[in-house]
């Protein structure tokens, strides 16, 4: 008779883990703490609904794998040349810095100096799987602190060979095998560097080949041969099926078909991903808090703080701003899932068992449980250490360094663009105004672009833009367009508030990746927020039109009306009646557009009767906002300000005569005339 065990236990695991992450939802929890605590309710500890751990946890290992297999195809190897002074100096730091309070930790408790070893071995890991999904659900992926996060995890799966390979030595008893040590490693070595050649050589030509064949199906079946069959070779060689992953992914990431692979991967990899978190909490026995709670609160807390330590001091080291360094220490301060591997090999080898094994798996899972919540908070806790002045005398200024080596050379500058962010929005937007003779200056954190630009005279300097100092060295003050380029949402939103600060009448230009981040950026003080989301899907259309060969003025037109219109709407979601009108065609002769009133505007201080400009344009006022309050249908007695938003609804001659009256100085006469057919 068959058996359907599996399918049993894949059916609890999915039902429960469903209801918990549906409540942890409502309450704005991480969705990875749900799986966990999913995993602790339906474990032998707890309502002991599983039969068969050792299926769930292959299946689980399979969902590590495609992680980090996904993580590799959104990686490339010029990202991760970019990440080697934080892989080759914080890595080692960080590692190193836990691995040595460890041991003397457990040297003092009465613990042999091999003991101690390999539980600074358990300790320096941090969880791949959990802090790369919190990453990429935050969308801090690509920011200064993911990347350097990300580098440090890349380091620590590598430093799991030589560890696996020394615990059975250390074990040993003996003071030999060296020799056997480096004998393994050139061994792993040469493996992972025949699969690499091998693979780079060969997985484009197979894949150009099966993608001739136009069958998805085909093309899916290779993604995935590809991802295990390589994680599979390089484990030959000692190292991990999940690093595996990472580099098969990133064989694929440099070629044309990556896009295609991700997307056809990540199903799988969501439904297997969620296994790993749930065998995580299945691990956990809730018995150990309740026998032993004060060794595993205490070890808790000493494992958040040391790692945090040692992770935001490696970094600080490396030049990263003390801001983005205390949230890489919050997001590295957790056992890893390659700890337990370890803990395995270590009860098998004698250092592990009975209760202290309990104590380590209860204080591993309780650290991963904790940190979606840590690094949700670390955006917080960040910027209030910052406030807080009394640290920047002991938190070293790094990020001010070029700055400051160029007080003696006074820019003067008057009217000018800053630009922060010098990657490819950045550079893009100062050739532009190089070309339009427009003065600016560009800041960056990345000194190996810092000092390759300046060499060809380009105006970057090194500098952390939510630094007052250097915006001031900037000539803030005096500057006329503030653009923030980058992709970090926590430096975005501090350089606004910051930049607005000391100079409020700075038009500020904001980059963001999502629209829901728009209203917070308004909020703060940009002027022109451009969302990605937003523009991408105007670009899609565009493309579209294009296709069917339709006039270019005509495709033109179209994306500034999708865009005049979404960004009014946007901004202004009090107007539902009006979107509506506008989408089902009713008003298909009628367009909306905004208009600020600014210090040197015409309109200042003048009433809507005064200007009279439905008379003298054929344009109506249907709403206005100021600080923050928008109300529909003014009264003709409302007086403008500075800084009041005008909506207006009229052909589009009509709003261009309207605007003249609004903004264009002077233009009152030019605008007078009858209002056009």
């Amino acid at each position: 008779m068959t058996d359907y065990g599996v399918l049993a236990n894949l059916l609890v695991i999915f039902t429960v883990s469903i209801a918990v992450v549906f409540v942890f939802h409502q309450f704005r929890l991480p969705s990875i703490a749900g799986f966990l605590v999913a995993g602790a309710l339906i474990g032998p500890h707890g309502l002991n609904l599983i039969s068969d751990i050792g299926t769930v946890q292959v299946l689980a290992e399979i969902g590590v794998v495609l992680l980090l297999f996904t993580i590799g195809i959104e990686f490339s190897l010029v990202q991760l040349a970019s990440l080697r002074r934080l892989m080759f100096l914080a890595a080692p730091i960080q590692v190193g810095g836990v691995l040595l309070i460890s041991w003397l930790g457990a040297m003092l408790v009465g613990l042999s100096w091999r003991q101690g070893l390999f539980w600074g071995f358990l300790f320096s890991l941090s969880s791949t799987a959990i802090v790369l999904k919190t990453l990429a659900e935050r969308g801090d992926s690509d920011s200064i602190h993911g990347r350097a996060t990300i580098g440090i995890l890349v380091f620590q799966d590598l430093a799991v060979v030589p560890m696996m390979l020394l615990t059975p030595i250390l074990a040993s008893q003996s003071d030999g095998g060296g020799l056997a040590i480096l004998l393994t490693l050139g061994k792993s070595v040469l493996v992972v560097v025949l699969v690499i050649a091998a693979a780079w050589f060969l997985v484009p030509k197979l894949l150009e080949h099966i993608v001739r064949s136009r069958s998805r199906e085909l093309f899916l079946l290779t993604v995935i041969v590809l991802c295990l069959g390589i994680a599979w070779l390089t484990s030959l060689g000692g190292l991990s099926l999940a690093l595996g992953a990472f580099i098969a992914g990133l064989v694929i990431s440099e070629s044309e078909y990556s896009h295609q692979a991700m997307a056809e991967v990540l199903p799988f990899r969501d439904s297997f991903n969620s296994l790993f978190f749930v065998s995580i909490g299945i691990l956990m026995d809730w018995r150990v808090l309740f026998s032993h709670p004060l060794p595993v609160a205490g070890l808790l807390v000493t494992i958040l703080l040391v790692k945090f330590i040692a992770g935001a001091g490696a970094v600080l080291l490396a030049d990263v701003p003390p801001r983005s360094a205390i949230m890489v220490g919050i997001a590295l301060a957790q056992v890893g899932e390659f700890s337990f591997l370890l803990a395995q090999q270590g009860q098998e080898s004698g250092f592990l068992r009975g209760d202290p094994y309990q104590v380590f798996l209860a204080v591993s899972v309780l650290s991963m449980i904790v940190t979606p919540f840590l690094m949700q908070w670390s955006p917080y806790l960040a910027r209030r250490v910052e406030a807080w002045q009394r640290l920047r005398h002991w938190l070293p200024s790094r990020t001010t360094a070029h700055v400051l080596q160029t007080e003696g050379k006074q820019i003067r500058m008057k009217d000018h663009v800053i630009i922060v962010g010098y990657g490819l929005n950045g550079r893009n937007l100062a050739r532009v105004l190089g070309d339009t003779e427009i003065p600016y200056l560009a800041l960056d954190l990345d000194g190996d672009t810092v000092s390759r630009e300046a060499k060809h005279g380009v105006p970057v300097y090194y500098g952390d833009a939510t630094n007052p100092h250097v915006l001031r060295h900037m000539r803030i003050e005096d500057a006329k367009v503030l653009v923030v380029a980058i992709s970090d949402p926590f430096i975005t939103r501090r350089t606004v508030q910051v930049a607005k600060g000391l100079n409020p009448k700075l038009h500020v230009v904001v980059r963001t990746r999502y629209l829901r981040e728009l209203e917070e950026l308004h909020q703060l003080g940009a002027d022109d927020v451009v969302p990605e989301e937003f523009e991408t899907s105007i670009e899609i259309f565009a493309l579209v039109l294009r296709t069917y060969k339709l006039p270019q003025d005509f495709v033109t037109q179209k994306a500034e009306q999708v865009r005049r219109e979404g960004y009014a709407l946007l901004r202004r979601s009090e107007l539902p009646e009006l979107a509506h009108h506008l989408r089902g065609g009713t008003l298909t002769d009628a367009e909306v557009e905004t208009c600020r009133i600014d210090d040197d505007s015409p309109a200042r201080g003048k009433t809507l009767a005064e200007i009279s400009l439905r008379p003298r344009t054929g344009a109506s006022v249907i709403a206005w906002t100021r600080a923050g309050v928008t109300q529909s249908n003014p009264s003709e007695k409302t007086r403008l300000m500075a800084g009041d938003i005008v909506v207006l609804l009229g052909s589009r001659a009509q709003i261009r005569q309207a605007m003249g009256l609004l903004v264009e100085t002077g233009a009152e006469g030019a605008a007078s005339a009858p209002p056009s057919s």
